[in-house]
């Protein structure tokens, strides 16, 4: 794309300091960049880039004060290939049928997300989320999004997940599932479909958000190998054993 026919520039915003909900202690800020308006894809794209994520209508990524906990990953798509793990997973849900829907909020996404929440975090604000805040979280703000549902032979929903899909690779925005069916680690087997469908695409990343060192909720992240962080150097191949470095305010 030409200079003269680039996007406008997205606008940026500070939040108000906040108690950080990962980290006891510490304050949480984030930076925010509009995504509404012309050009919107081609921003969010170029957002990605440099370690954002997306919710609502908005970009987003920390900014906090004194700190650098949160540090954005990706998975590199060429270059990712099944660990025997990885294929004991995928055996495990053999059963299921995987289908990309469109990010429209239905009542059974709606009861499956809220029993995830109770079951996994029902300490967290999300936990209190009814069917309209949902609607809002799938819907508001979605581009090129859609939902992945994972259906059991019955054909009951057993997990879903929220991403955005841009030209060079998918964003993992929200995961949840049957919190009684922990056995088939359906977390893991999402992020496994959402890298089997960019190879397929031809995409480059599966974009995971922000690997927290002190979050259990956020440790999981760092078990998917190869693995890119982003750095003060750009974005880094992190070896095998090796966790995320912070990545610069």
């Amino acid at each position: 794309m030409s200079v003269a026919h680039q996007p406008p520039a997205p606008r940026f915003y500070y939040s108000a300091p906040a108690p950080c909900p990962y980290v006891d202690g510490r304050t949480e800020r984030r930076i925010f960049a509009d995504l509404s308006g012309p050009g919107a894809a081609f921003s969010y794209d170029m957002l990605s880039e440099a370690g954002f994520r997306r919710s609502l209508g908005f970009a987003y990524r920390p900014a906090c004060p004194g700190c650098n906990a949160c540090v954005p990953v990706r998975i590199p798509v060429a270059e990712f290939s099944l660990s025997r793990a990885w294929r004991r997973v995928v055996a495990r849900n053999a059963d299921l049928s995987i289908a990309w829907t469109p990010a429209k909020a239905t009542s059974e996404q709606y009861e499956l997300f809220h029993r995830y929440q109770l079951g996994r975090h029902d300490d967290g604000d999300m936990a209190r989320m009814d069917a309209s805040d949902y609607r809002s979280m799938v819907e508001v703000g979605a581009a090129d999004s859609a939902i992945a549902e994972f259906r059991d032979a019955s054909g009951t929903l057993v997990a879903a997940c929220l991403a955005d899909r841009m030209p060079r690779g998918v964003s993992a925005v929200y995961t949840f599932f049957d919190p009684d069916a922990e056995a088939r680690s359906l977390g893991t087997r999402a992020i496994l479909w959402l890298v089997e469908q960019a190879a397929t695409e031809g995409m480059d990343h599966v974009y995971l958000g922000f690997w927290i060192r002190e979050s259990r909720k956020m440790a999981y992240k760092a078990r998917f190998r190869p693995l890119e962080a982003l750095t003060q150097s750009g974005w880094t191949r992190l070896d095998d054993g090796a966790t995320p470095p912070a990545s610069g305010g």
